[in-house]
């Protein structure tokens, strides 16, 4: 019980970064991608996931329930631009199949039997630097929020989402943006208001050039590449070098985990 009551305010500094830095970057952003030809962006951390227009996105599903991989892989067969690769029921399957088939999205239940140890966890964070991870929940506790932040998720969803949301979540990520169930954010904000702690230093931003610093400000408030070219009056490709220095100096995998870094430091203004 003393464990779990040392934890809490982590867990819930994780709840409320994670929430401020990507909850304006919802389903909307993947409902326009869903709407909208692809325009051929690459990702500016460097995965290159679904990069080209003519890409087919590749998706491994992994949860352990049989009907809801079925139904949303024939959900997933009626798109042109997706393409399911393989469906695991376990945790050790499935990252035997990313590593195997290096799919460029990872749909994980967070239920599914065989991630509830750190090892497991660790492993695929480590494989999230080349696919990119949605983790569905039923619990969405605090500590359930935590565990899809170590396993390096790109999205945040329960698993009552329809599946053209699921479907919309998944090109959403492919192209680079972060997401959370908007049905989600109103209960984590709640939360942000006890329990925070301190607040670690910074040091890696001392690195940053005057520019890198006013464009990590701006992933940290969600914009998206060619907002912060608007709001900076650069090009869209100075932006994306400013990107990837930026991620690079910090030592921070994309442009979520810069996000979560400049809040959890009280770097936004």
């Amino acid at each position: 019980m003393a464990s779990t009551t040392s934890t809490r305010p982590l867990l819930l500094r994780l709840v409320s970064t994670l929430v401020l830095a990507i909850s304006a970057t919802m389903l909307s952003a993947g409902a326009a991608h869903a709407a909208a030809p692809a325009t051929g962006r690459s990702d500016a951390m460097g995965l290159g996931v679904a990069a080209a227009r003519d890409s087919t996105i590749s998706v491994l599903l992994a949860n352990s329930q049989p009907v809801f991989r079925s139904g949303l892989r024939a959900v997933i067969e009626t798109q042109p631009d997706l393409r399911c690769v393989a469906e695991v029921g376990d945790g050790a399957a499935a990252i035997r199949e990313m590593r195997r088939l290096r799919p460029d999205i990872a749909v994980v239940d967070l239920d599914m039997p065989g991630l509830d140890d750190s090892a497991t966890i660790e492993t695929v964070a480590g494989l999230a630097g080349t696919t990119r991870i949605l983790t569905l929940a039923t619990d969405t506790t605090d500590e359930t929020l935590y565990r899809a932040m170590r396993l390096g998720t790109s999205g945040f969803l329960t698993n009552t989402l329809p599946s053209q949301g699921l479907i919309s979540a998944i090109r959403t990520a492919a192209y680079g943006d972060a997401l959370i169930d908007p049905r989600l954010t109103q209960r984590l904000v709640t939360r942000l208001t006890i329990g925070i702690d301190p607040f670690p230093a910074a040091p890696e931003v001392e690195s940053l050039t005057a520019r890198e610093h006013q464009v990590l400000q701006l992933i940290a408030k969600a914009y998206t590449n060619p907002e912060i070219a608007d709001a900076l009056g650069v090009g869209e490709q100075t932006v994306k070098t400013h990107v990837s220095n930026v991620l690079a100096k910090l030592g921070v995998r994309d442009r979520v985990h810069a996000a979560v870094y400049a809040h959890t430091r009280r770097l936004v203004l």
